[in-house]
């Protein structure tokens, strides 16, 4: 266990001691209530370094306002021809993904202009704050996000006079909509105020409606408990399967509803499978670091495994942030001539954080550092400040289109089992989680050989186990090109798979979903080394699912079918304590 006291959350190396009397920590806790934990130092080093070197740049000032003068002229050339028709080619089309003015009711006057001028205004935007010489690509990205993030705010969309889709369903309803909307706000502010779920999650309760996959708690520790799934065939493949999920989510993403569980699928074609259920932790858990997660997670749940189904390698299956430590755990057992692993999937899991994608934004020194302060009061990172990071990476789909929807138009979007799992909000402690983005994100220690494990440091070259890995096409939090590293990092044999979707519905895509595609292709490791885009051309393209072509490949890499094993073992100490889900998910 770690013997850090609780009071001191960052590495001496990184940061200097702080006084018995400070006054940083209570300052920046109270100033991160106020700011949803976004360092406004952060903020203003970034517009700081733009604004300077964009006044020492008369080139691209002359450039911007060349570039407004045309946007203008532009679209005051357009402006009469969208009052003569609808039909009219548009100055500007919207991002592929923006969604927004799709409505027929967007392309008639004065809506079309309106929206036409949103999206010019946008655009010079996004030339003012890139491409300004001697401006840090970090400070770049922080700059441009937040003039996309205040654009955003002030989209036509977003108000009922300026978007026609509203004002066409209040003529059409005599106002209903907008008491709907009224009745729809003011129940989901009495939710938050209360720390209640949003509306329609009760119908998915766990243990009921989901993670219903039937199951024995075999193993419990202070920070994971194990579940050992019960059979649904007469006979299984002699290697068991064990799931680490990331301990920023609840386990039962992988086993949702029935129709939607990779462990039920799992199960039914004859696969053992054990799930870590890692502890939502409070401020007592404060002190625990990664390598307590490491020690007590991942390695006392395959010694578990390993006593349950003695003698048997084990194919071991790590998702987000759990597959990240999975990596490093493999990695030391290589290292330590510990061969208990047949093969390793990594589920949208970085192992190397260079291209970490938007959330990198919310990641630097100065952020870091007010995250720590504000983490010290409680102990732990609230699951608000999270929440609150991922949607503003998305805020046109999670935020903004939502709020039309639900308070301009008055209509809410039925609940749907992921939809639940995600408002089930988990905590991380104060150590372990300043440890994670110091270590990985911020020094990439893990890629560049300087992570340590008992003392040592641990390389992903050492790893020569075959690997499974699962990225998607929308992840914004763990970027394709990114979990496709790993290629270069191992000396493994790589089955690396491309799947549309995002981060979470790209990896719950079961069988039977007709939007689901996805590529995959093997390369050996001994073959040349092949980038993530010639990868993408040459990759063979399938419709549907990827879990089918997954099950194939465990079922390759594991033995003949054998005779069921125990539930448990409790002469070797495991014995079966309840029932899955066990009592860790539960916790609030």
């Amino acid at each position: 266990m770690s013997k850090h006291p609780p009071s001191l959350i960052e590495s001496a190396k990184h940061r200097k001691e702080r006084p018995a009397l400070s006054l940083d920590r209570p300052l920046h806790a109270a100033t991160a209530r106020l700011t949803a934990g976004v360092s406004p130092a952060a903020l203003v080093q970034a517009y700081t370094d733009w604004a300077q070197h964009l006044l020492m740049s008369p080139d691209k000032q002359i450039e911007l306002v060349e570039k407004a003068a045309r946007k203008w002229s532009r679209f005051l050339e357009y402006c009469p021809h969208a009052g003569a028709g609808p039909d009219c080619a548009v100055c500007i089309e919207p991002l592929p993904q923006d969604k927004r003015f799709a409505g027929k009711a967007w392309q008639a006057w004065p809506y079309n202009a309106t929206y036409q001028g949103f999206l010019l205004t946008q655009q010079w935007w996004h030339n003012a704050t890139t491409a300004v010489p001697g401006v840090s690509k970090h400070h770049e990205d922080v700059t441009s996000f937040v003039a996309r993030q205040a654009l955003d705010l002030v989209s036509p969309a977003n108000f009922p006079l300026t978007n026609p889709e509203v004002l066409e369903a209040t003529v059409e309803q005599g106002g209903l909509n907008l008491v709907r909307g009224t009745m729809n706000f003011w129940e989901d502010w009495r939710r938050a105020v209360n720390g209640e779920k949003p509306a329609g999650a009760e119908d998915f309760q766990v243990g009921r409606d989901v993670a219903v996959t039937p199951g024995k708690v075999v193993y419990r520790n202070r920070l994971v408990e194990l579940i050992q799934y019960a059979p649904a065939t007469d006979r299984v493949h002699p290697e068991p399967v064990l799931i680490v999920p990331a301990w920023i989510m609840k386990y039962y993403i992988l086993d949702l509803s029935p129709e939607n569980s990779l462990v039920k699928y799992l199960v039914e074609k004859g696969h053992t499978v054990f799930m870590v259920s890692w502890r939502n932790p409070t401020g007592e858990e404060r002190d625990l670091g990664m390598e307590d997660y490491r020690r007590l997670g991942v390695m006392a749940a395959l010694d578990a495994v390993s006593a349950i189904v003695p003698k048997q390698p084990v194919h071991a299956v790590g998702y987000c942030l759990g597959g990240t430590l999975l990596a490093i755990a493999a990695a030391a057992m290589a290292r330590d001539a510990d061969d208990r692993l047949k093969s390793l999937t990594l589920l949208a899991a970085q192992t190397d954080f260079t291209e970490a994608g938007e959330l990198m934004l919310f990641i630097d020194e100065a952020q870091v550092s007010f995250l720590e302060d504000m983490m010290a009061e409680r102990g732990y990172l609230d699951s608000k400040q999270m929440a609150g990071a991922f949607q503003l990476l998305r805020s046109n789909d999670l935020i903004w289109s939502k709020m039309v929807r639900n308070y301009l138009m008055g209509e809410r979007r039925p609940m749907f089992d992921l939809m639940a799992w995600n408002a089930d909000a988990t905590r991380m402690p104060a150590r372990m989680h300043t440890e994670y983005l110091r270590q990985l994100f911020l020094n990439n220690d893990l890629a560049d050989e300087r992570y340590r494990v008992d003392g040592r440091a641990v390389s992903l070259r050492d790893i020569r186990i075959p690997i499974f890995a699962v990225s998607t096409l929308s992840d914004h939090v763990a970027p394709w090109r990114s979990v496709y590293k790993v290629h270069a990092q191992t000396n493994a044999d790589v089955t690396f798979v491309l799947s549309n979707g995002g981060h979470n519905a790209g990896i719950v895509s079961p069988p039977g979903n007709t939007r689901r595609y996805h590529q995959i292709a093997t390369q050996d490791d001994l073959a040349a080394y092949v980038d993530p885009d010639l990868w993408q051309q040459r990759a063979v393209h399938h419709d549907g699912s990827w879990w089918p072509c997954w099950q194939v490949w465990l079922a390759r890499h594991s033995g003949d079918l054998i005779e069921l094993p125990p539930m448990g073992a409790p002469k070797k100490g495991y014995k079966p304590l309840c029932d899955a889900p066990g009592t860790y998910v539960f916790e609030p």
